[in-house]
Parts: C-alpha cells; sequence; structure tokens
C-alpha cells in the first residue's frame, strides 16, 4: 500500500483494531463510532476486508471462541498492519499540512475551536461537515 492512500474503510478497520483484539461485530461498532457512523460496515464487507487484510498480512486472527454455539474469531493488528496505519497517519496528516498552507495562502485560514473557519469566504467548516 506505499504511496497510495488508504482506502477510509480500511483505515477505520485497522485503527479498531489498534487499541486491541476485537471479534468482527465489535469492529463494526468501533468504526461506525470512531468515524462518526459515516462509515458502517455490512457484515459481508466487513468480513470481506478483514479476510483481505488477514491474507496481505495487516491483521491477524487473535483467537476463536464459542458463544452460544457460535464461532467468535478476534482480530489483532500485526506489525505490518501497524506500520501501515502509522504511515497512513503520516501521509494524511502531510496531506492536511499541505493543504492548510495553500488555504493560509490563498485568502485566509485560521483554526478555531469548533473546526476551521476560511475567513476570506465566511465559510465555516465544523467538526463533521460544512456548517
Amino acid at each position: 500500500m506505499a504511496g497510495m492512500a488508504m482506502h477510509e474503510p480500511t483505515f477505520f478497520i485497522l485503527t479498531a483494531l489498534a487499541e486491541g483484539p476485537q471479534h468482527g461485530y465489535g469492529v463494526m461498532q468501533t468504526v461506525a463510532r470512531l468515524s462518526g457512523d459515516r462509515v458502517t460496515l455490512r457484515a459481508g464487507t466487513l468480513y470481506a476486508a478483514l479476510d483481505r487484510l488477514t491474507t496481505e498480512g495487516l491483521l491477524t486472527v487473535d483467537r476463536e471462541e464459542a458463544l452460544q454455539g457460535r464461532l467468535r474469531r478476534y482480530y489483532r493488528l500485526t506489525d505490518a498492519g501497524s506500520a501501515a496505519l502509522g504511515a497512513e497517519v503520516v501521509r494524511m496528516r502531510s496531506a492536511a499540512s499541505m493543504a492548510a498552507a495553500r488555504l493560509r495562502t490563498h485568502g485566509g485560514f485560521a483554526l478555531a475551536a469548533g473546526g476551521a473557519t476560511l475567513a476570506a469566504s465566511g465559510l465555516a467548516l465544523a467538526a463533521g461537515g460544512a456548517a
């Protein structure tokens, strides 16, 4: 994934697992919470992504537990998964810094308590979207 932007669902799946192992449904809930409900993963999409990320070596199965006759599989980040997430954080920070610098140069840009304010246009961007 070097050089390419990580897809947002992948970013949030890896971020959800950064705190420790979780089972699939827990990952779904954590991704929704972390993204402010912008990213919602259906079971089929999530498990396909978990399989892909496991095949790519970014995740591994931590353990499996039987709960009420159903197998619950817990996933965790591998070292490669942590490195990929860290690289994406650096890439995103760099892109955001570049965009902020360009905005400051062309029309004024000031960080305000509730988000960013574009001084020249009077447009306020609140956390989670445009206001």
